[in-house]
């Protein structure tokens, strides 16, 4: 895929002719005004479908590539880390915020992360959920980083993914407290990015070098 295009945010489609947008839309929360712009911009460049992601993002699909430059000047939106080896939008869960079943306040975390970390570049895709509630309808078992809420904090789990070879993360703390959160991701960041090779997800790393041995790594105590 050219370049430029795929730091424009734009995704060749099946037939290899037209090309996908898809808008970063943090914790997947829009407002009347963006979703008129949408569809403003795909009905004025003759999209073939909108499609609402599984990654909490809306893509513009079917867009001719000499139409590109334009989608995203109307936009007026950053690109969404849809592909690439980068940080992708985290997955968030409506929380406290929104849900009854909520107990910790997943939209606001997750939001915070979001804007640490989106498009960070890595050996890998990384992606990463924050879920209110044990319920995790952010998925957070099947992420490189997935956080769920209790009661009483956080719980951490890393090393999962989906594709071919699915891993379910391991958990590695039951309690993090809100304070410690974000230092604990950077450093779960940090030492990926330093140690692991190309192309190596979170999940095949940890496997690599063991799950006691990463505890070590990341000085997990210090963080609970």
């Amino acid at each position: 895929m050219k370049t430029d295009l795929l730091e424009k945010g734009a995704i060749l489609q099946r037939d290899k002719e037209t090309y996908a947008v898809a808008p970063h839309l943090t914790a997947g929360i829009v407002t009347p005004d963006i979703l008129r712009t949408i569809a403003d911009v795909a009905e004025k460049y003759n999209a073939a479908a909108i499609k609402v992601t599984g990654a909490q993002r809306i893509a513009l699909v079917g867009l001719q590539e000499e139409d590109l430059d334009n989608v995203w000047k109307d936009l007026d939106m950053d690109p969404g880390a849809a592909i690439g080896l980068c940080v992708r939008s985290v997955k968030i869960c409506p929380g406290t915020t929104f849900c009854k079943r909520g107990l910790q306040d997943s939209v606001a975390v997750g939001s915070k992360i979001d804007s640490l970390y989106h498009g960070k570049k890595l050996p890998n895709k990384l992606k990463i959920g924050v879920s209110g509630c044990p319920n995790s309808c952010a998925d957070s078992a099947f992420k490189d980083i997935g956080l769920i809420g209790s009661g009483k904090g956080w719980m951490f789990y890393v090393g999962g993914k989906g594709g071919a070879k699915p891993r379910i993360a391991d958990r590695i703390a039951l309690c993090v407290p809100e304070e410690n959160i974000y230092d604990l991701t950077e450093k779960i960041i940090q030492v990926y990015n330093e140690n692991a090779t190309n192309r190596e997800r979170l999940g095949d790393y940890i496997d690599r070098v063991g799950l006691d041995s990463f505890k070590e790594q990341i000085d997990l105590n210090s963080y609970l």
